[in-house]
């Protein structure tokens, strides 16, 4: 792993693509994963990711989400989600929607979830619920299910319209990813007396998924209504 990355910095654009597809390629194993970690090696691939054509952004942001997945305590003193967050407004859809992902991942600490909402991540993912590209959709209600999670994330998700755009695609959008990720958004949110209010009007479509949906779908909708109906 560590003769791989010293060809992170060479001069030669196809040595350097070459090396990130290697990596990208290592970290898919737990082995790997772990590999790229211990060798210390999430810093300067955050600081790479900011300074890279998008091609290699592309490999470098799969190849920090599996490392994020064990172990995101580098990925968060790099200051990954600031990248993150510029990254989520690419040009490339592919790079947005792996943004939107690595944010998600991120945020899984609560340290990641109060620094998404610092960094201002919230209304760029609000606004990604209406991408053209199903995937950053989908990625995009992922990462705010994570970071609503907080008190925080609740209000700042509130302020920047999100019970609206989520409702949009729980009632519209055709792809099950998707929908399950508005829906576990929504849920998170209507913990909030204001969210909760708001949400009670989608409660009959919720019902409706709930009782046509699978067995996921089934249990999701189930939670969201639960949670939007309780009563102190």
């Amino acid at each position: 792993i560590k003769p791989i990355s010293v060809l992170f910095d060479e001069v030669h654009e196809d040595a350097k693509l070459m090396a990130h597809k290697a990596m990208e390629s290592v970290s898919h194993t737990i082995d790997g994963a772990n590999g790229i970690v211990s060798c210390c090696l999430v810093a300067k691939l955050v600081e790479k990711l900011q300074i890279e054509s998008d091609d290699i952004k592309e490999l470098i942001l799969d190849t920090l989400h599996y490392c994020m997945k064990i172990n995101t305590s580098q990925a968060l003193s790099s200051k990954a989600i600031n990248v993150f967050s510029d990254l989520l407004e690419n040009n490339k859809w592919e790079i947005r929607s792996k943004a939107a992902r690595d944010v998600m991942d991120i945020t899984f600490p609560l340290q990641g979830k109060q620094e998404a909402v610092e960094v201002g991540c919230i209304p760029t993912l609000v606004n990604l619920l209406s991408d053209e590209i199903f995937h950053v959709r989908a990625h995009a209600a992922g990462a705010l299910m994570s970071i609503t999670i907080t008190t925080d994330g609740k209000v700042e998700a509130l302020k920047s319209g999100a019970v609206r755009a989520l409702m949009n695609l729980i009632q519209s959008d055709e792809h099950t990813e998707v929908r399950l990720n508005a829906i576990k958004a929504i849920t998170t949110l209507s913990e909030h007396p204001e969210g909760r209010e708001e949400l009670k009007q989608v409660v009959p479509l919720l019902e409706k998924i709930s009782s046509t949906g699978g067995p996921i779908m089934h249990k999701v909708a189930s939670t969201a209504i639960k949670v939007i109906t309780w009563k102190p």
